[in-house]
Order: structure tokens, then C-alpha cells, then sequence
């Protein structure tokens, strides 16, 4: 997911410092360990943006509970908390519905 952002100059010119220095060979790099540090010392932020993922269909219920730190367990009482259903999945739409034809015919024979 290529993507260009614009930062302010002092960033751009501590990043050519780092890089200069030694500690990363790239911007990339830098970026990437700024993102990473970021989310793991605000757990809250990456709750947050897993949340958002999975309220947005972009995050399964088990990707969304891995980004944000938690068991799916976990994941499931905090998005009760905030008043967000679960999504069910395509292949446990197609399971449910399966069973509840098999409940219909079950009854149809009674």
C-alpha cells in the first residue's frame, strides 16, 4: 500500500540524520519503526483502529482481535461494549443457512 505523506521539516531532517547516522538504511525504514512504536506503546489507539476495521468489513473478527492485542474473546466483549454486532462471515451465513433448511425439512416431515 504505497502511499505519500507530507511531514513536517524538522522530521525530514532528523529521518536523513537517522539514515546518515546508521540506524536505518532507508526512509522506509524509519517510518515503519515510527508506525510500529506508535500502536505498541498506545494500545488504546490500536483498539481503536481495529474497531474501526472491523465495523468497516475491512478486518475479520479474528484479524481485528489479533491487530488490537486481544483473544477474540476479548475483541467480542469490547465490540458488545461499544454496541457493535458481530458480522457474521460468508461461509457462516452459508452454515447457518444450510441448518435452517435442514430444521424446515425436519419439521415438514413431523
Amino acid at each position: 500500500m504505497p502511499s505519500a505523506y507530507s511531514i513536517p521539516k524538522i522530521y525530514e531532517e532528523e529521518i536523513a540524520g537517522a539514515i546518515a547516522a546508521g540506524y536505518y538504511s532507508n526512509k522506509s525504514e524509519v517510518v515503519r519503526d515510527a508506525l510500529r512504536l506508535l500502536f505498541e506503546s498506545r494500545q488504546e489507539l490500536r483498539k481503536a483502529a481495529a474497531i474501526e476495521l472491523y465495523r468497516r468489513e475491512e478486518a475479520t473478527l479474528g484479524r481485528a482481535s489479533e491487530l488490537a492485542g486481544m483473544s477474540s474473546i476479548e475483541f467480542k466483549e469490547v465490540l458488545a461494549d461499544k454496541g457493535i454486532f458481530l458480522i457474521m462471515e460468508p461461509r457462516a451465513k452459508y452454515q447457518q443457512k444450510k441448518q435452517m433448511e435442514l430444521i424446515k425439512r425436519l419439521r415438514a416431515k413431523k
